[in-house]
């Protein structure tokens, strides 16, 4: 990403609701998996995810982060997170492998994601499991992705389409930010054909102060109902994959 944004994203991903509830959500998917697991977050930024799963009972020594951003990475190194490196995430490099690997927002940021999803699978041990999400929707496409030098924007079936091409399993698939898809598709489309709509250099990544903790509740009940349901649409979409044994 670019740097003025950059600087705007360390500054903002703490406390913003977005990354909060996502951080959360992720917390629960792996609420049911051995603390003793060896975990690599792919795109780390600044090791906040990290940070959660310690508070959840994970162990520091297993908890992995790579990131393309020598800023990110010193952050984590600042929370005392020493397993976090410079790397960038489509071309792993590591001499272990990991029994979780989770990818937020990361892929779209590679051009061949086929290969970058083959090569974290490669990384896995025997049943380990990969958790991907990613923007979800080319109708949502906008300067922020722009911004966010994205790719693409994916449907859940383009996501399973490329996960299940590795040869994993795709045990589960859905849509996440539910609510907030109609507003944000509104919004993106009166600014694309707004003649007068200036370019935001922040994306869509704004302080909304006092809506903060009325939209992190908003989303961790989507969260809680993920727990029971999958949702059809959405602002972003994810899949769990499995590696299988023979591989």
């Amino acid at each position: 990403m670019e740097q003025h944004y950059e600087q705007h994203y360390h500054r903002l991903e703490k406390s913003h609701f977005w990354f909060k509830a996502r951080r959360n959500f992720i917390v629960e998917l792996l609420k049911d998996t051995s603390k003793q697991s060896k975990i690599l977050d792919v795109g780390c930024s600044s090791g906040l995810l990290l940070t959660d799963l310690k508070s959840n009972g994970f162990l520091d020594d297993n908890l992995y982060g790579i990131d393309i951003s020598e800023t990110a990475i010193a952050n984590c190194k600042k929370q005392g997170l020493q397993n976090c490196h410079l790397m960038s995430g489509d071309a792993l490099n590591f001499n272990q492998k990991f029994d979780v690997i989770i990818a937020s927002d990361s892929l779209e940021h590679i051009n061949d994601d086929l290969k970058a999803v083959s090569n974290w699978k490669d990384h896995l041990t025997e049943n380990g499991k990969i958790c991907i999400f990613v923007p979800a929707f080319n109708m949502l496409w906008s300067q922020h992705d722009i911004e966010n030098k994205h790719y693409r924007r994916y449907t859940k079936k383009q996501l399973i389409k490329v996960v299940s091409k590795t040869n994993l399993d795709v045990i589960r698939a859905s849509y996440w930010n539910f609510s907030l898809f109609l507003p944000v598709l509104i919004i993106r489309k009166l600014q694309s054909i707004s003649k007068h709509h200036k370019k935001n250099h922040q994306g869509d990544l704004k302080s909304v102060s006092l809506l903060n903790p009325i939209l992190l509740g908003l989303l961790n009940l989507e969260n809680y109902l993920l727990r029971f349901l999958n949702f059809p649409i959405g602002i972003s979409t994810f899949c769990i994959a499995q590696k299988k044994s023979e591989d």
